[in-house]
């Protein structure tokens, strides 16, 4: 599950360069590109059970780690970092790349490193999944040697991978699947490009069907109400073919039976909601692409074991007796001692 904290060196100006400072000091040397006053940094971390996920704005500075840095030995990890916006610029020994919106590149801080951010003017951003070692450095065949392997924004894997960064930071989606093996396939990938084991070279289909999965299975999940998801649109959008937009969902009975329930589970949170107390049926099934009220109705029975009126009662009868909504599960609960009274 991820942890969103405070944002950790929120401000501008003298004190925020004193606080970042302070807060690297065994990382790496700070230097502003710009007037001290003018320094301006934001960072946002996120927590999963196998990564962080930071994400920064920041005024044109320098980031210098050097040898001495490395030796205290406060940050052994790899860095999977995504340029948003502006100019990142990294160098390594005689390793050196340029990152522009889009971009990805792959970071050994065990390393001597340099990095410039420029932002033409405006801000940069990044995001960056710090690994550790232990879970990345197994994925790569010379694990030493992989720093500053840069995936472009045209490289075919990117615009895949940076549509993950920002789902990372969003609440989870259970359907769409964890983040945790999320950001395992996102290993697996920029492994695979930067020299990755010969199991990760033959694992790397896999890690990219995972990750277009769950990345359809968003959008379906933000557009149950609407009509945007047919196979042509899904297909047009996410620009795959129609033979593998199915494919990707064999294991779920097929696009339209995926769909059509996560339709219904969507109908089911409504009708226990108070807010939803006066909402005609006909309107719901309407709402939820469905060709009319009665086949709404067999449809949600098929699958909950009850229908939409007699949800929609017990869920009034536990607001009337607790005095409180009910959950989700404590609905299939109660449904389920049902069953089996």
């Amino acid at each position: 599950m991820n942890e969103t904290m405070p944002a950790d060196i929120p401000g501008r100006g003298v004190d925020a360069l004193r606080q970042l400072r302070a807060m690297t000091a065994d990382i790496c040397d700070v230097v502003p590109l710009t007037t001290e006053d003018n320094f301006h940094v934001t960072t946002v971390t996120m927590m999963t059970r196998n990564a962080l996920l930071v994400d920064t704005r920041a005024t044109d500075q320098e980031y210098d780690r050097t040898p001495a840095h490395v030796a205290r030995g406060a940050m052994d990890h790899f860095q999977i970092t995504l340029c948003v916006e502006g100019e990142m610029r990294f160098s390594s020994g005689r390793r050196e790349v340029t990152m522009g919106p889009g971009a990805i590149c792959l970071i050994d801080m065990a390393q001597p490193n340099r990095t410039v951010l420029r932002g033409g003017g405006s801000r940069t951003r990044l995001m960056a999944i710090i690994l550790q070692r232990a879970m990345l450095a197994p994925r790569l065949a010379h694990p030493d040697s992989a720093t500053a392997t840069l995936l472009p924004s045209n490289h075919p894997h990117t615009r895949l991978l940076a549509s993950h960064y920002a789902a990372l930071t969003l609440p989870p989606e259970p359907e769409a699947g964890s983040a945790e093996a999320t950001i395992e396939a996102i290993a697996d990938i920029v492994a695979a490009a930067a020299g990755g084991t010969a199991d990760i070279a033959a694992g790397v289909e896999r890690a990219e069907r995972h990750l277009y999965l769950a990345m359809i299975k968003r959008r379906i999940a933000d557009n149950l109400e609407t009509d945007a998801l047919t196979a042509d649109e899904l297909c047009r959008h996410f620009q795959i073919s129609r033979a593998t937009l199915y494919r990707l969902f064999e294991a779920d009975g097929g696009l339209s039976h995926y769909v059509r329930e996560q339709r219904l589970n969507l109908a089911f949170r409504q009708l226990i909601s108070p807010s939803a107390e006066d909402t005609r049926l006909i309107d719901l099934a309407v709402g939820m692409r469905f060709s009319s009220d009665s086949t709404f109705i067999r449809a949600f029975r098929r699958k909950f074991g009850l229908t939409p009126g007699e949800l929609r009662e017990l869920a009034d009868n536990w607001l009337r007796e607790t005095g409180a909504v009910p959950t989700i599960d404590t609905v299939l609960h109660q449904l389920a001692r049902r069953r089996t009274s």
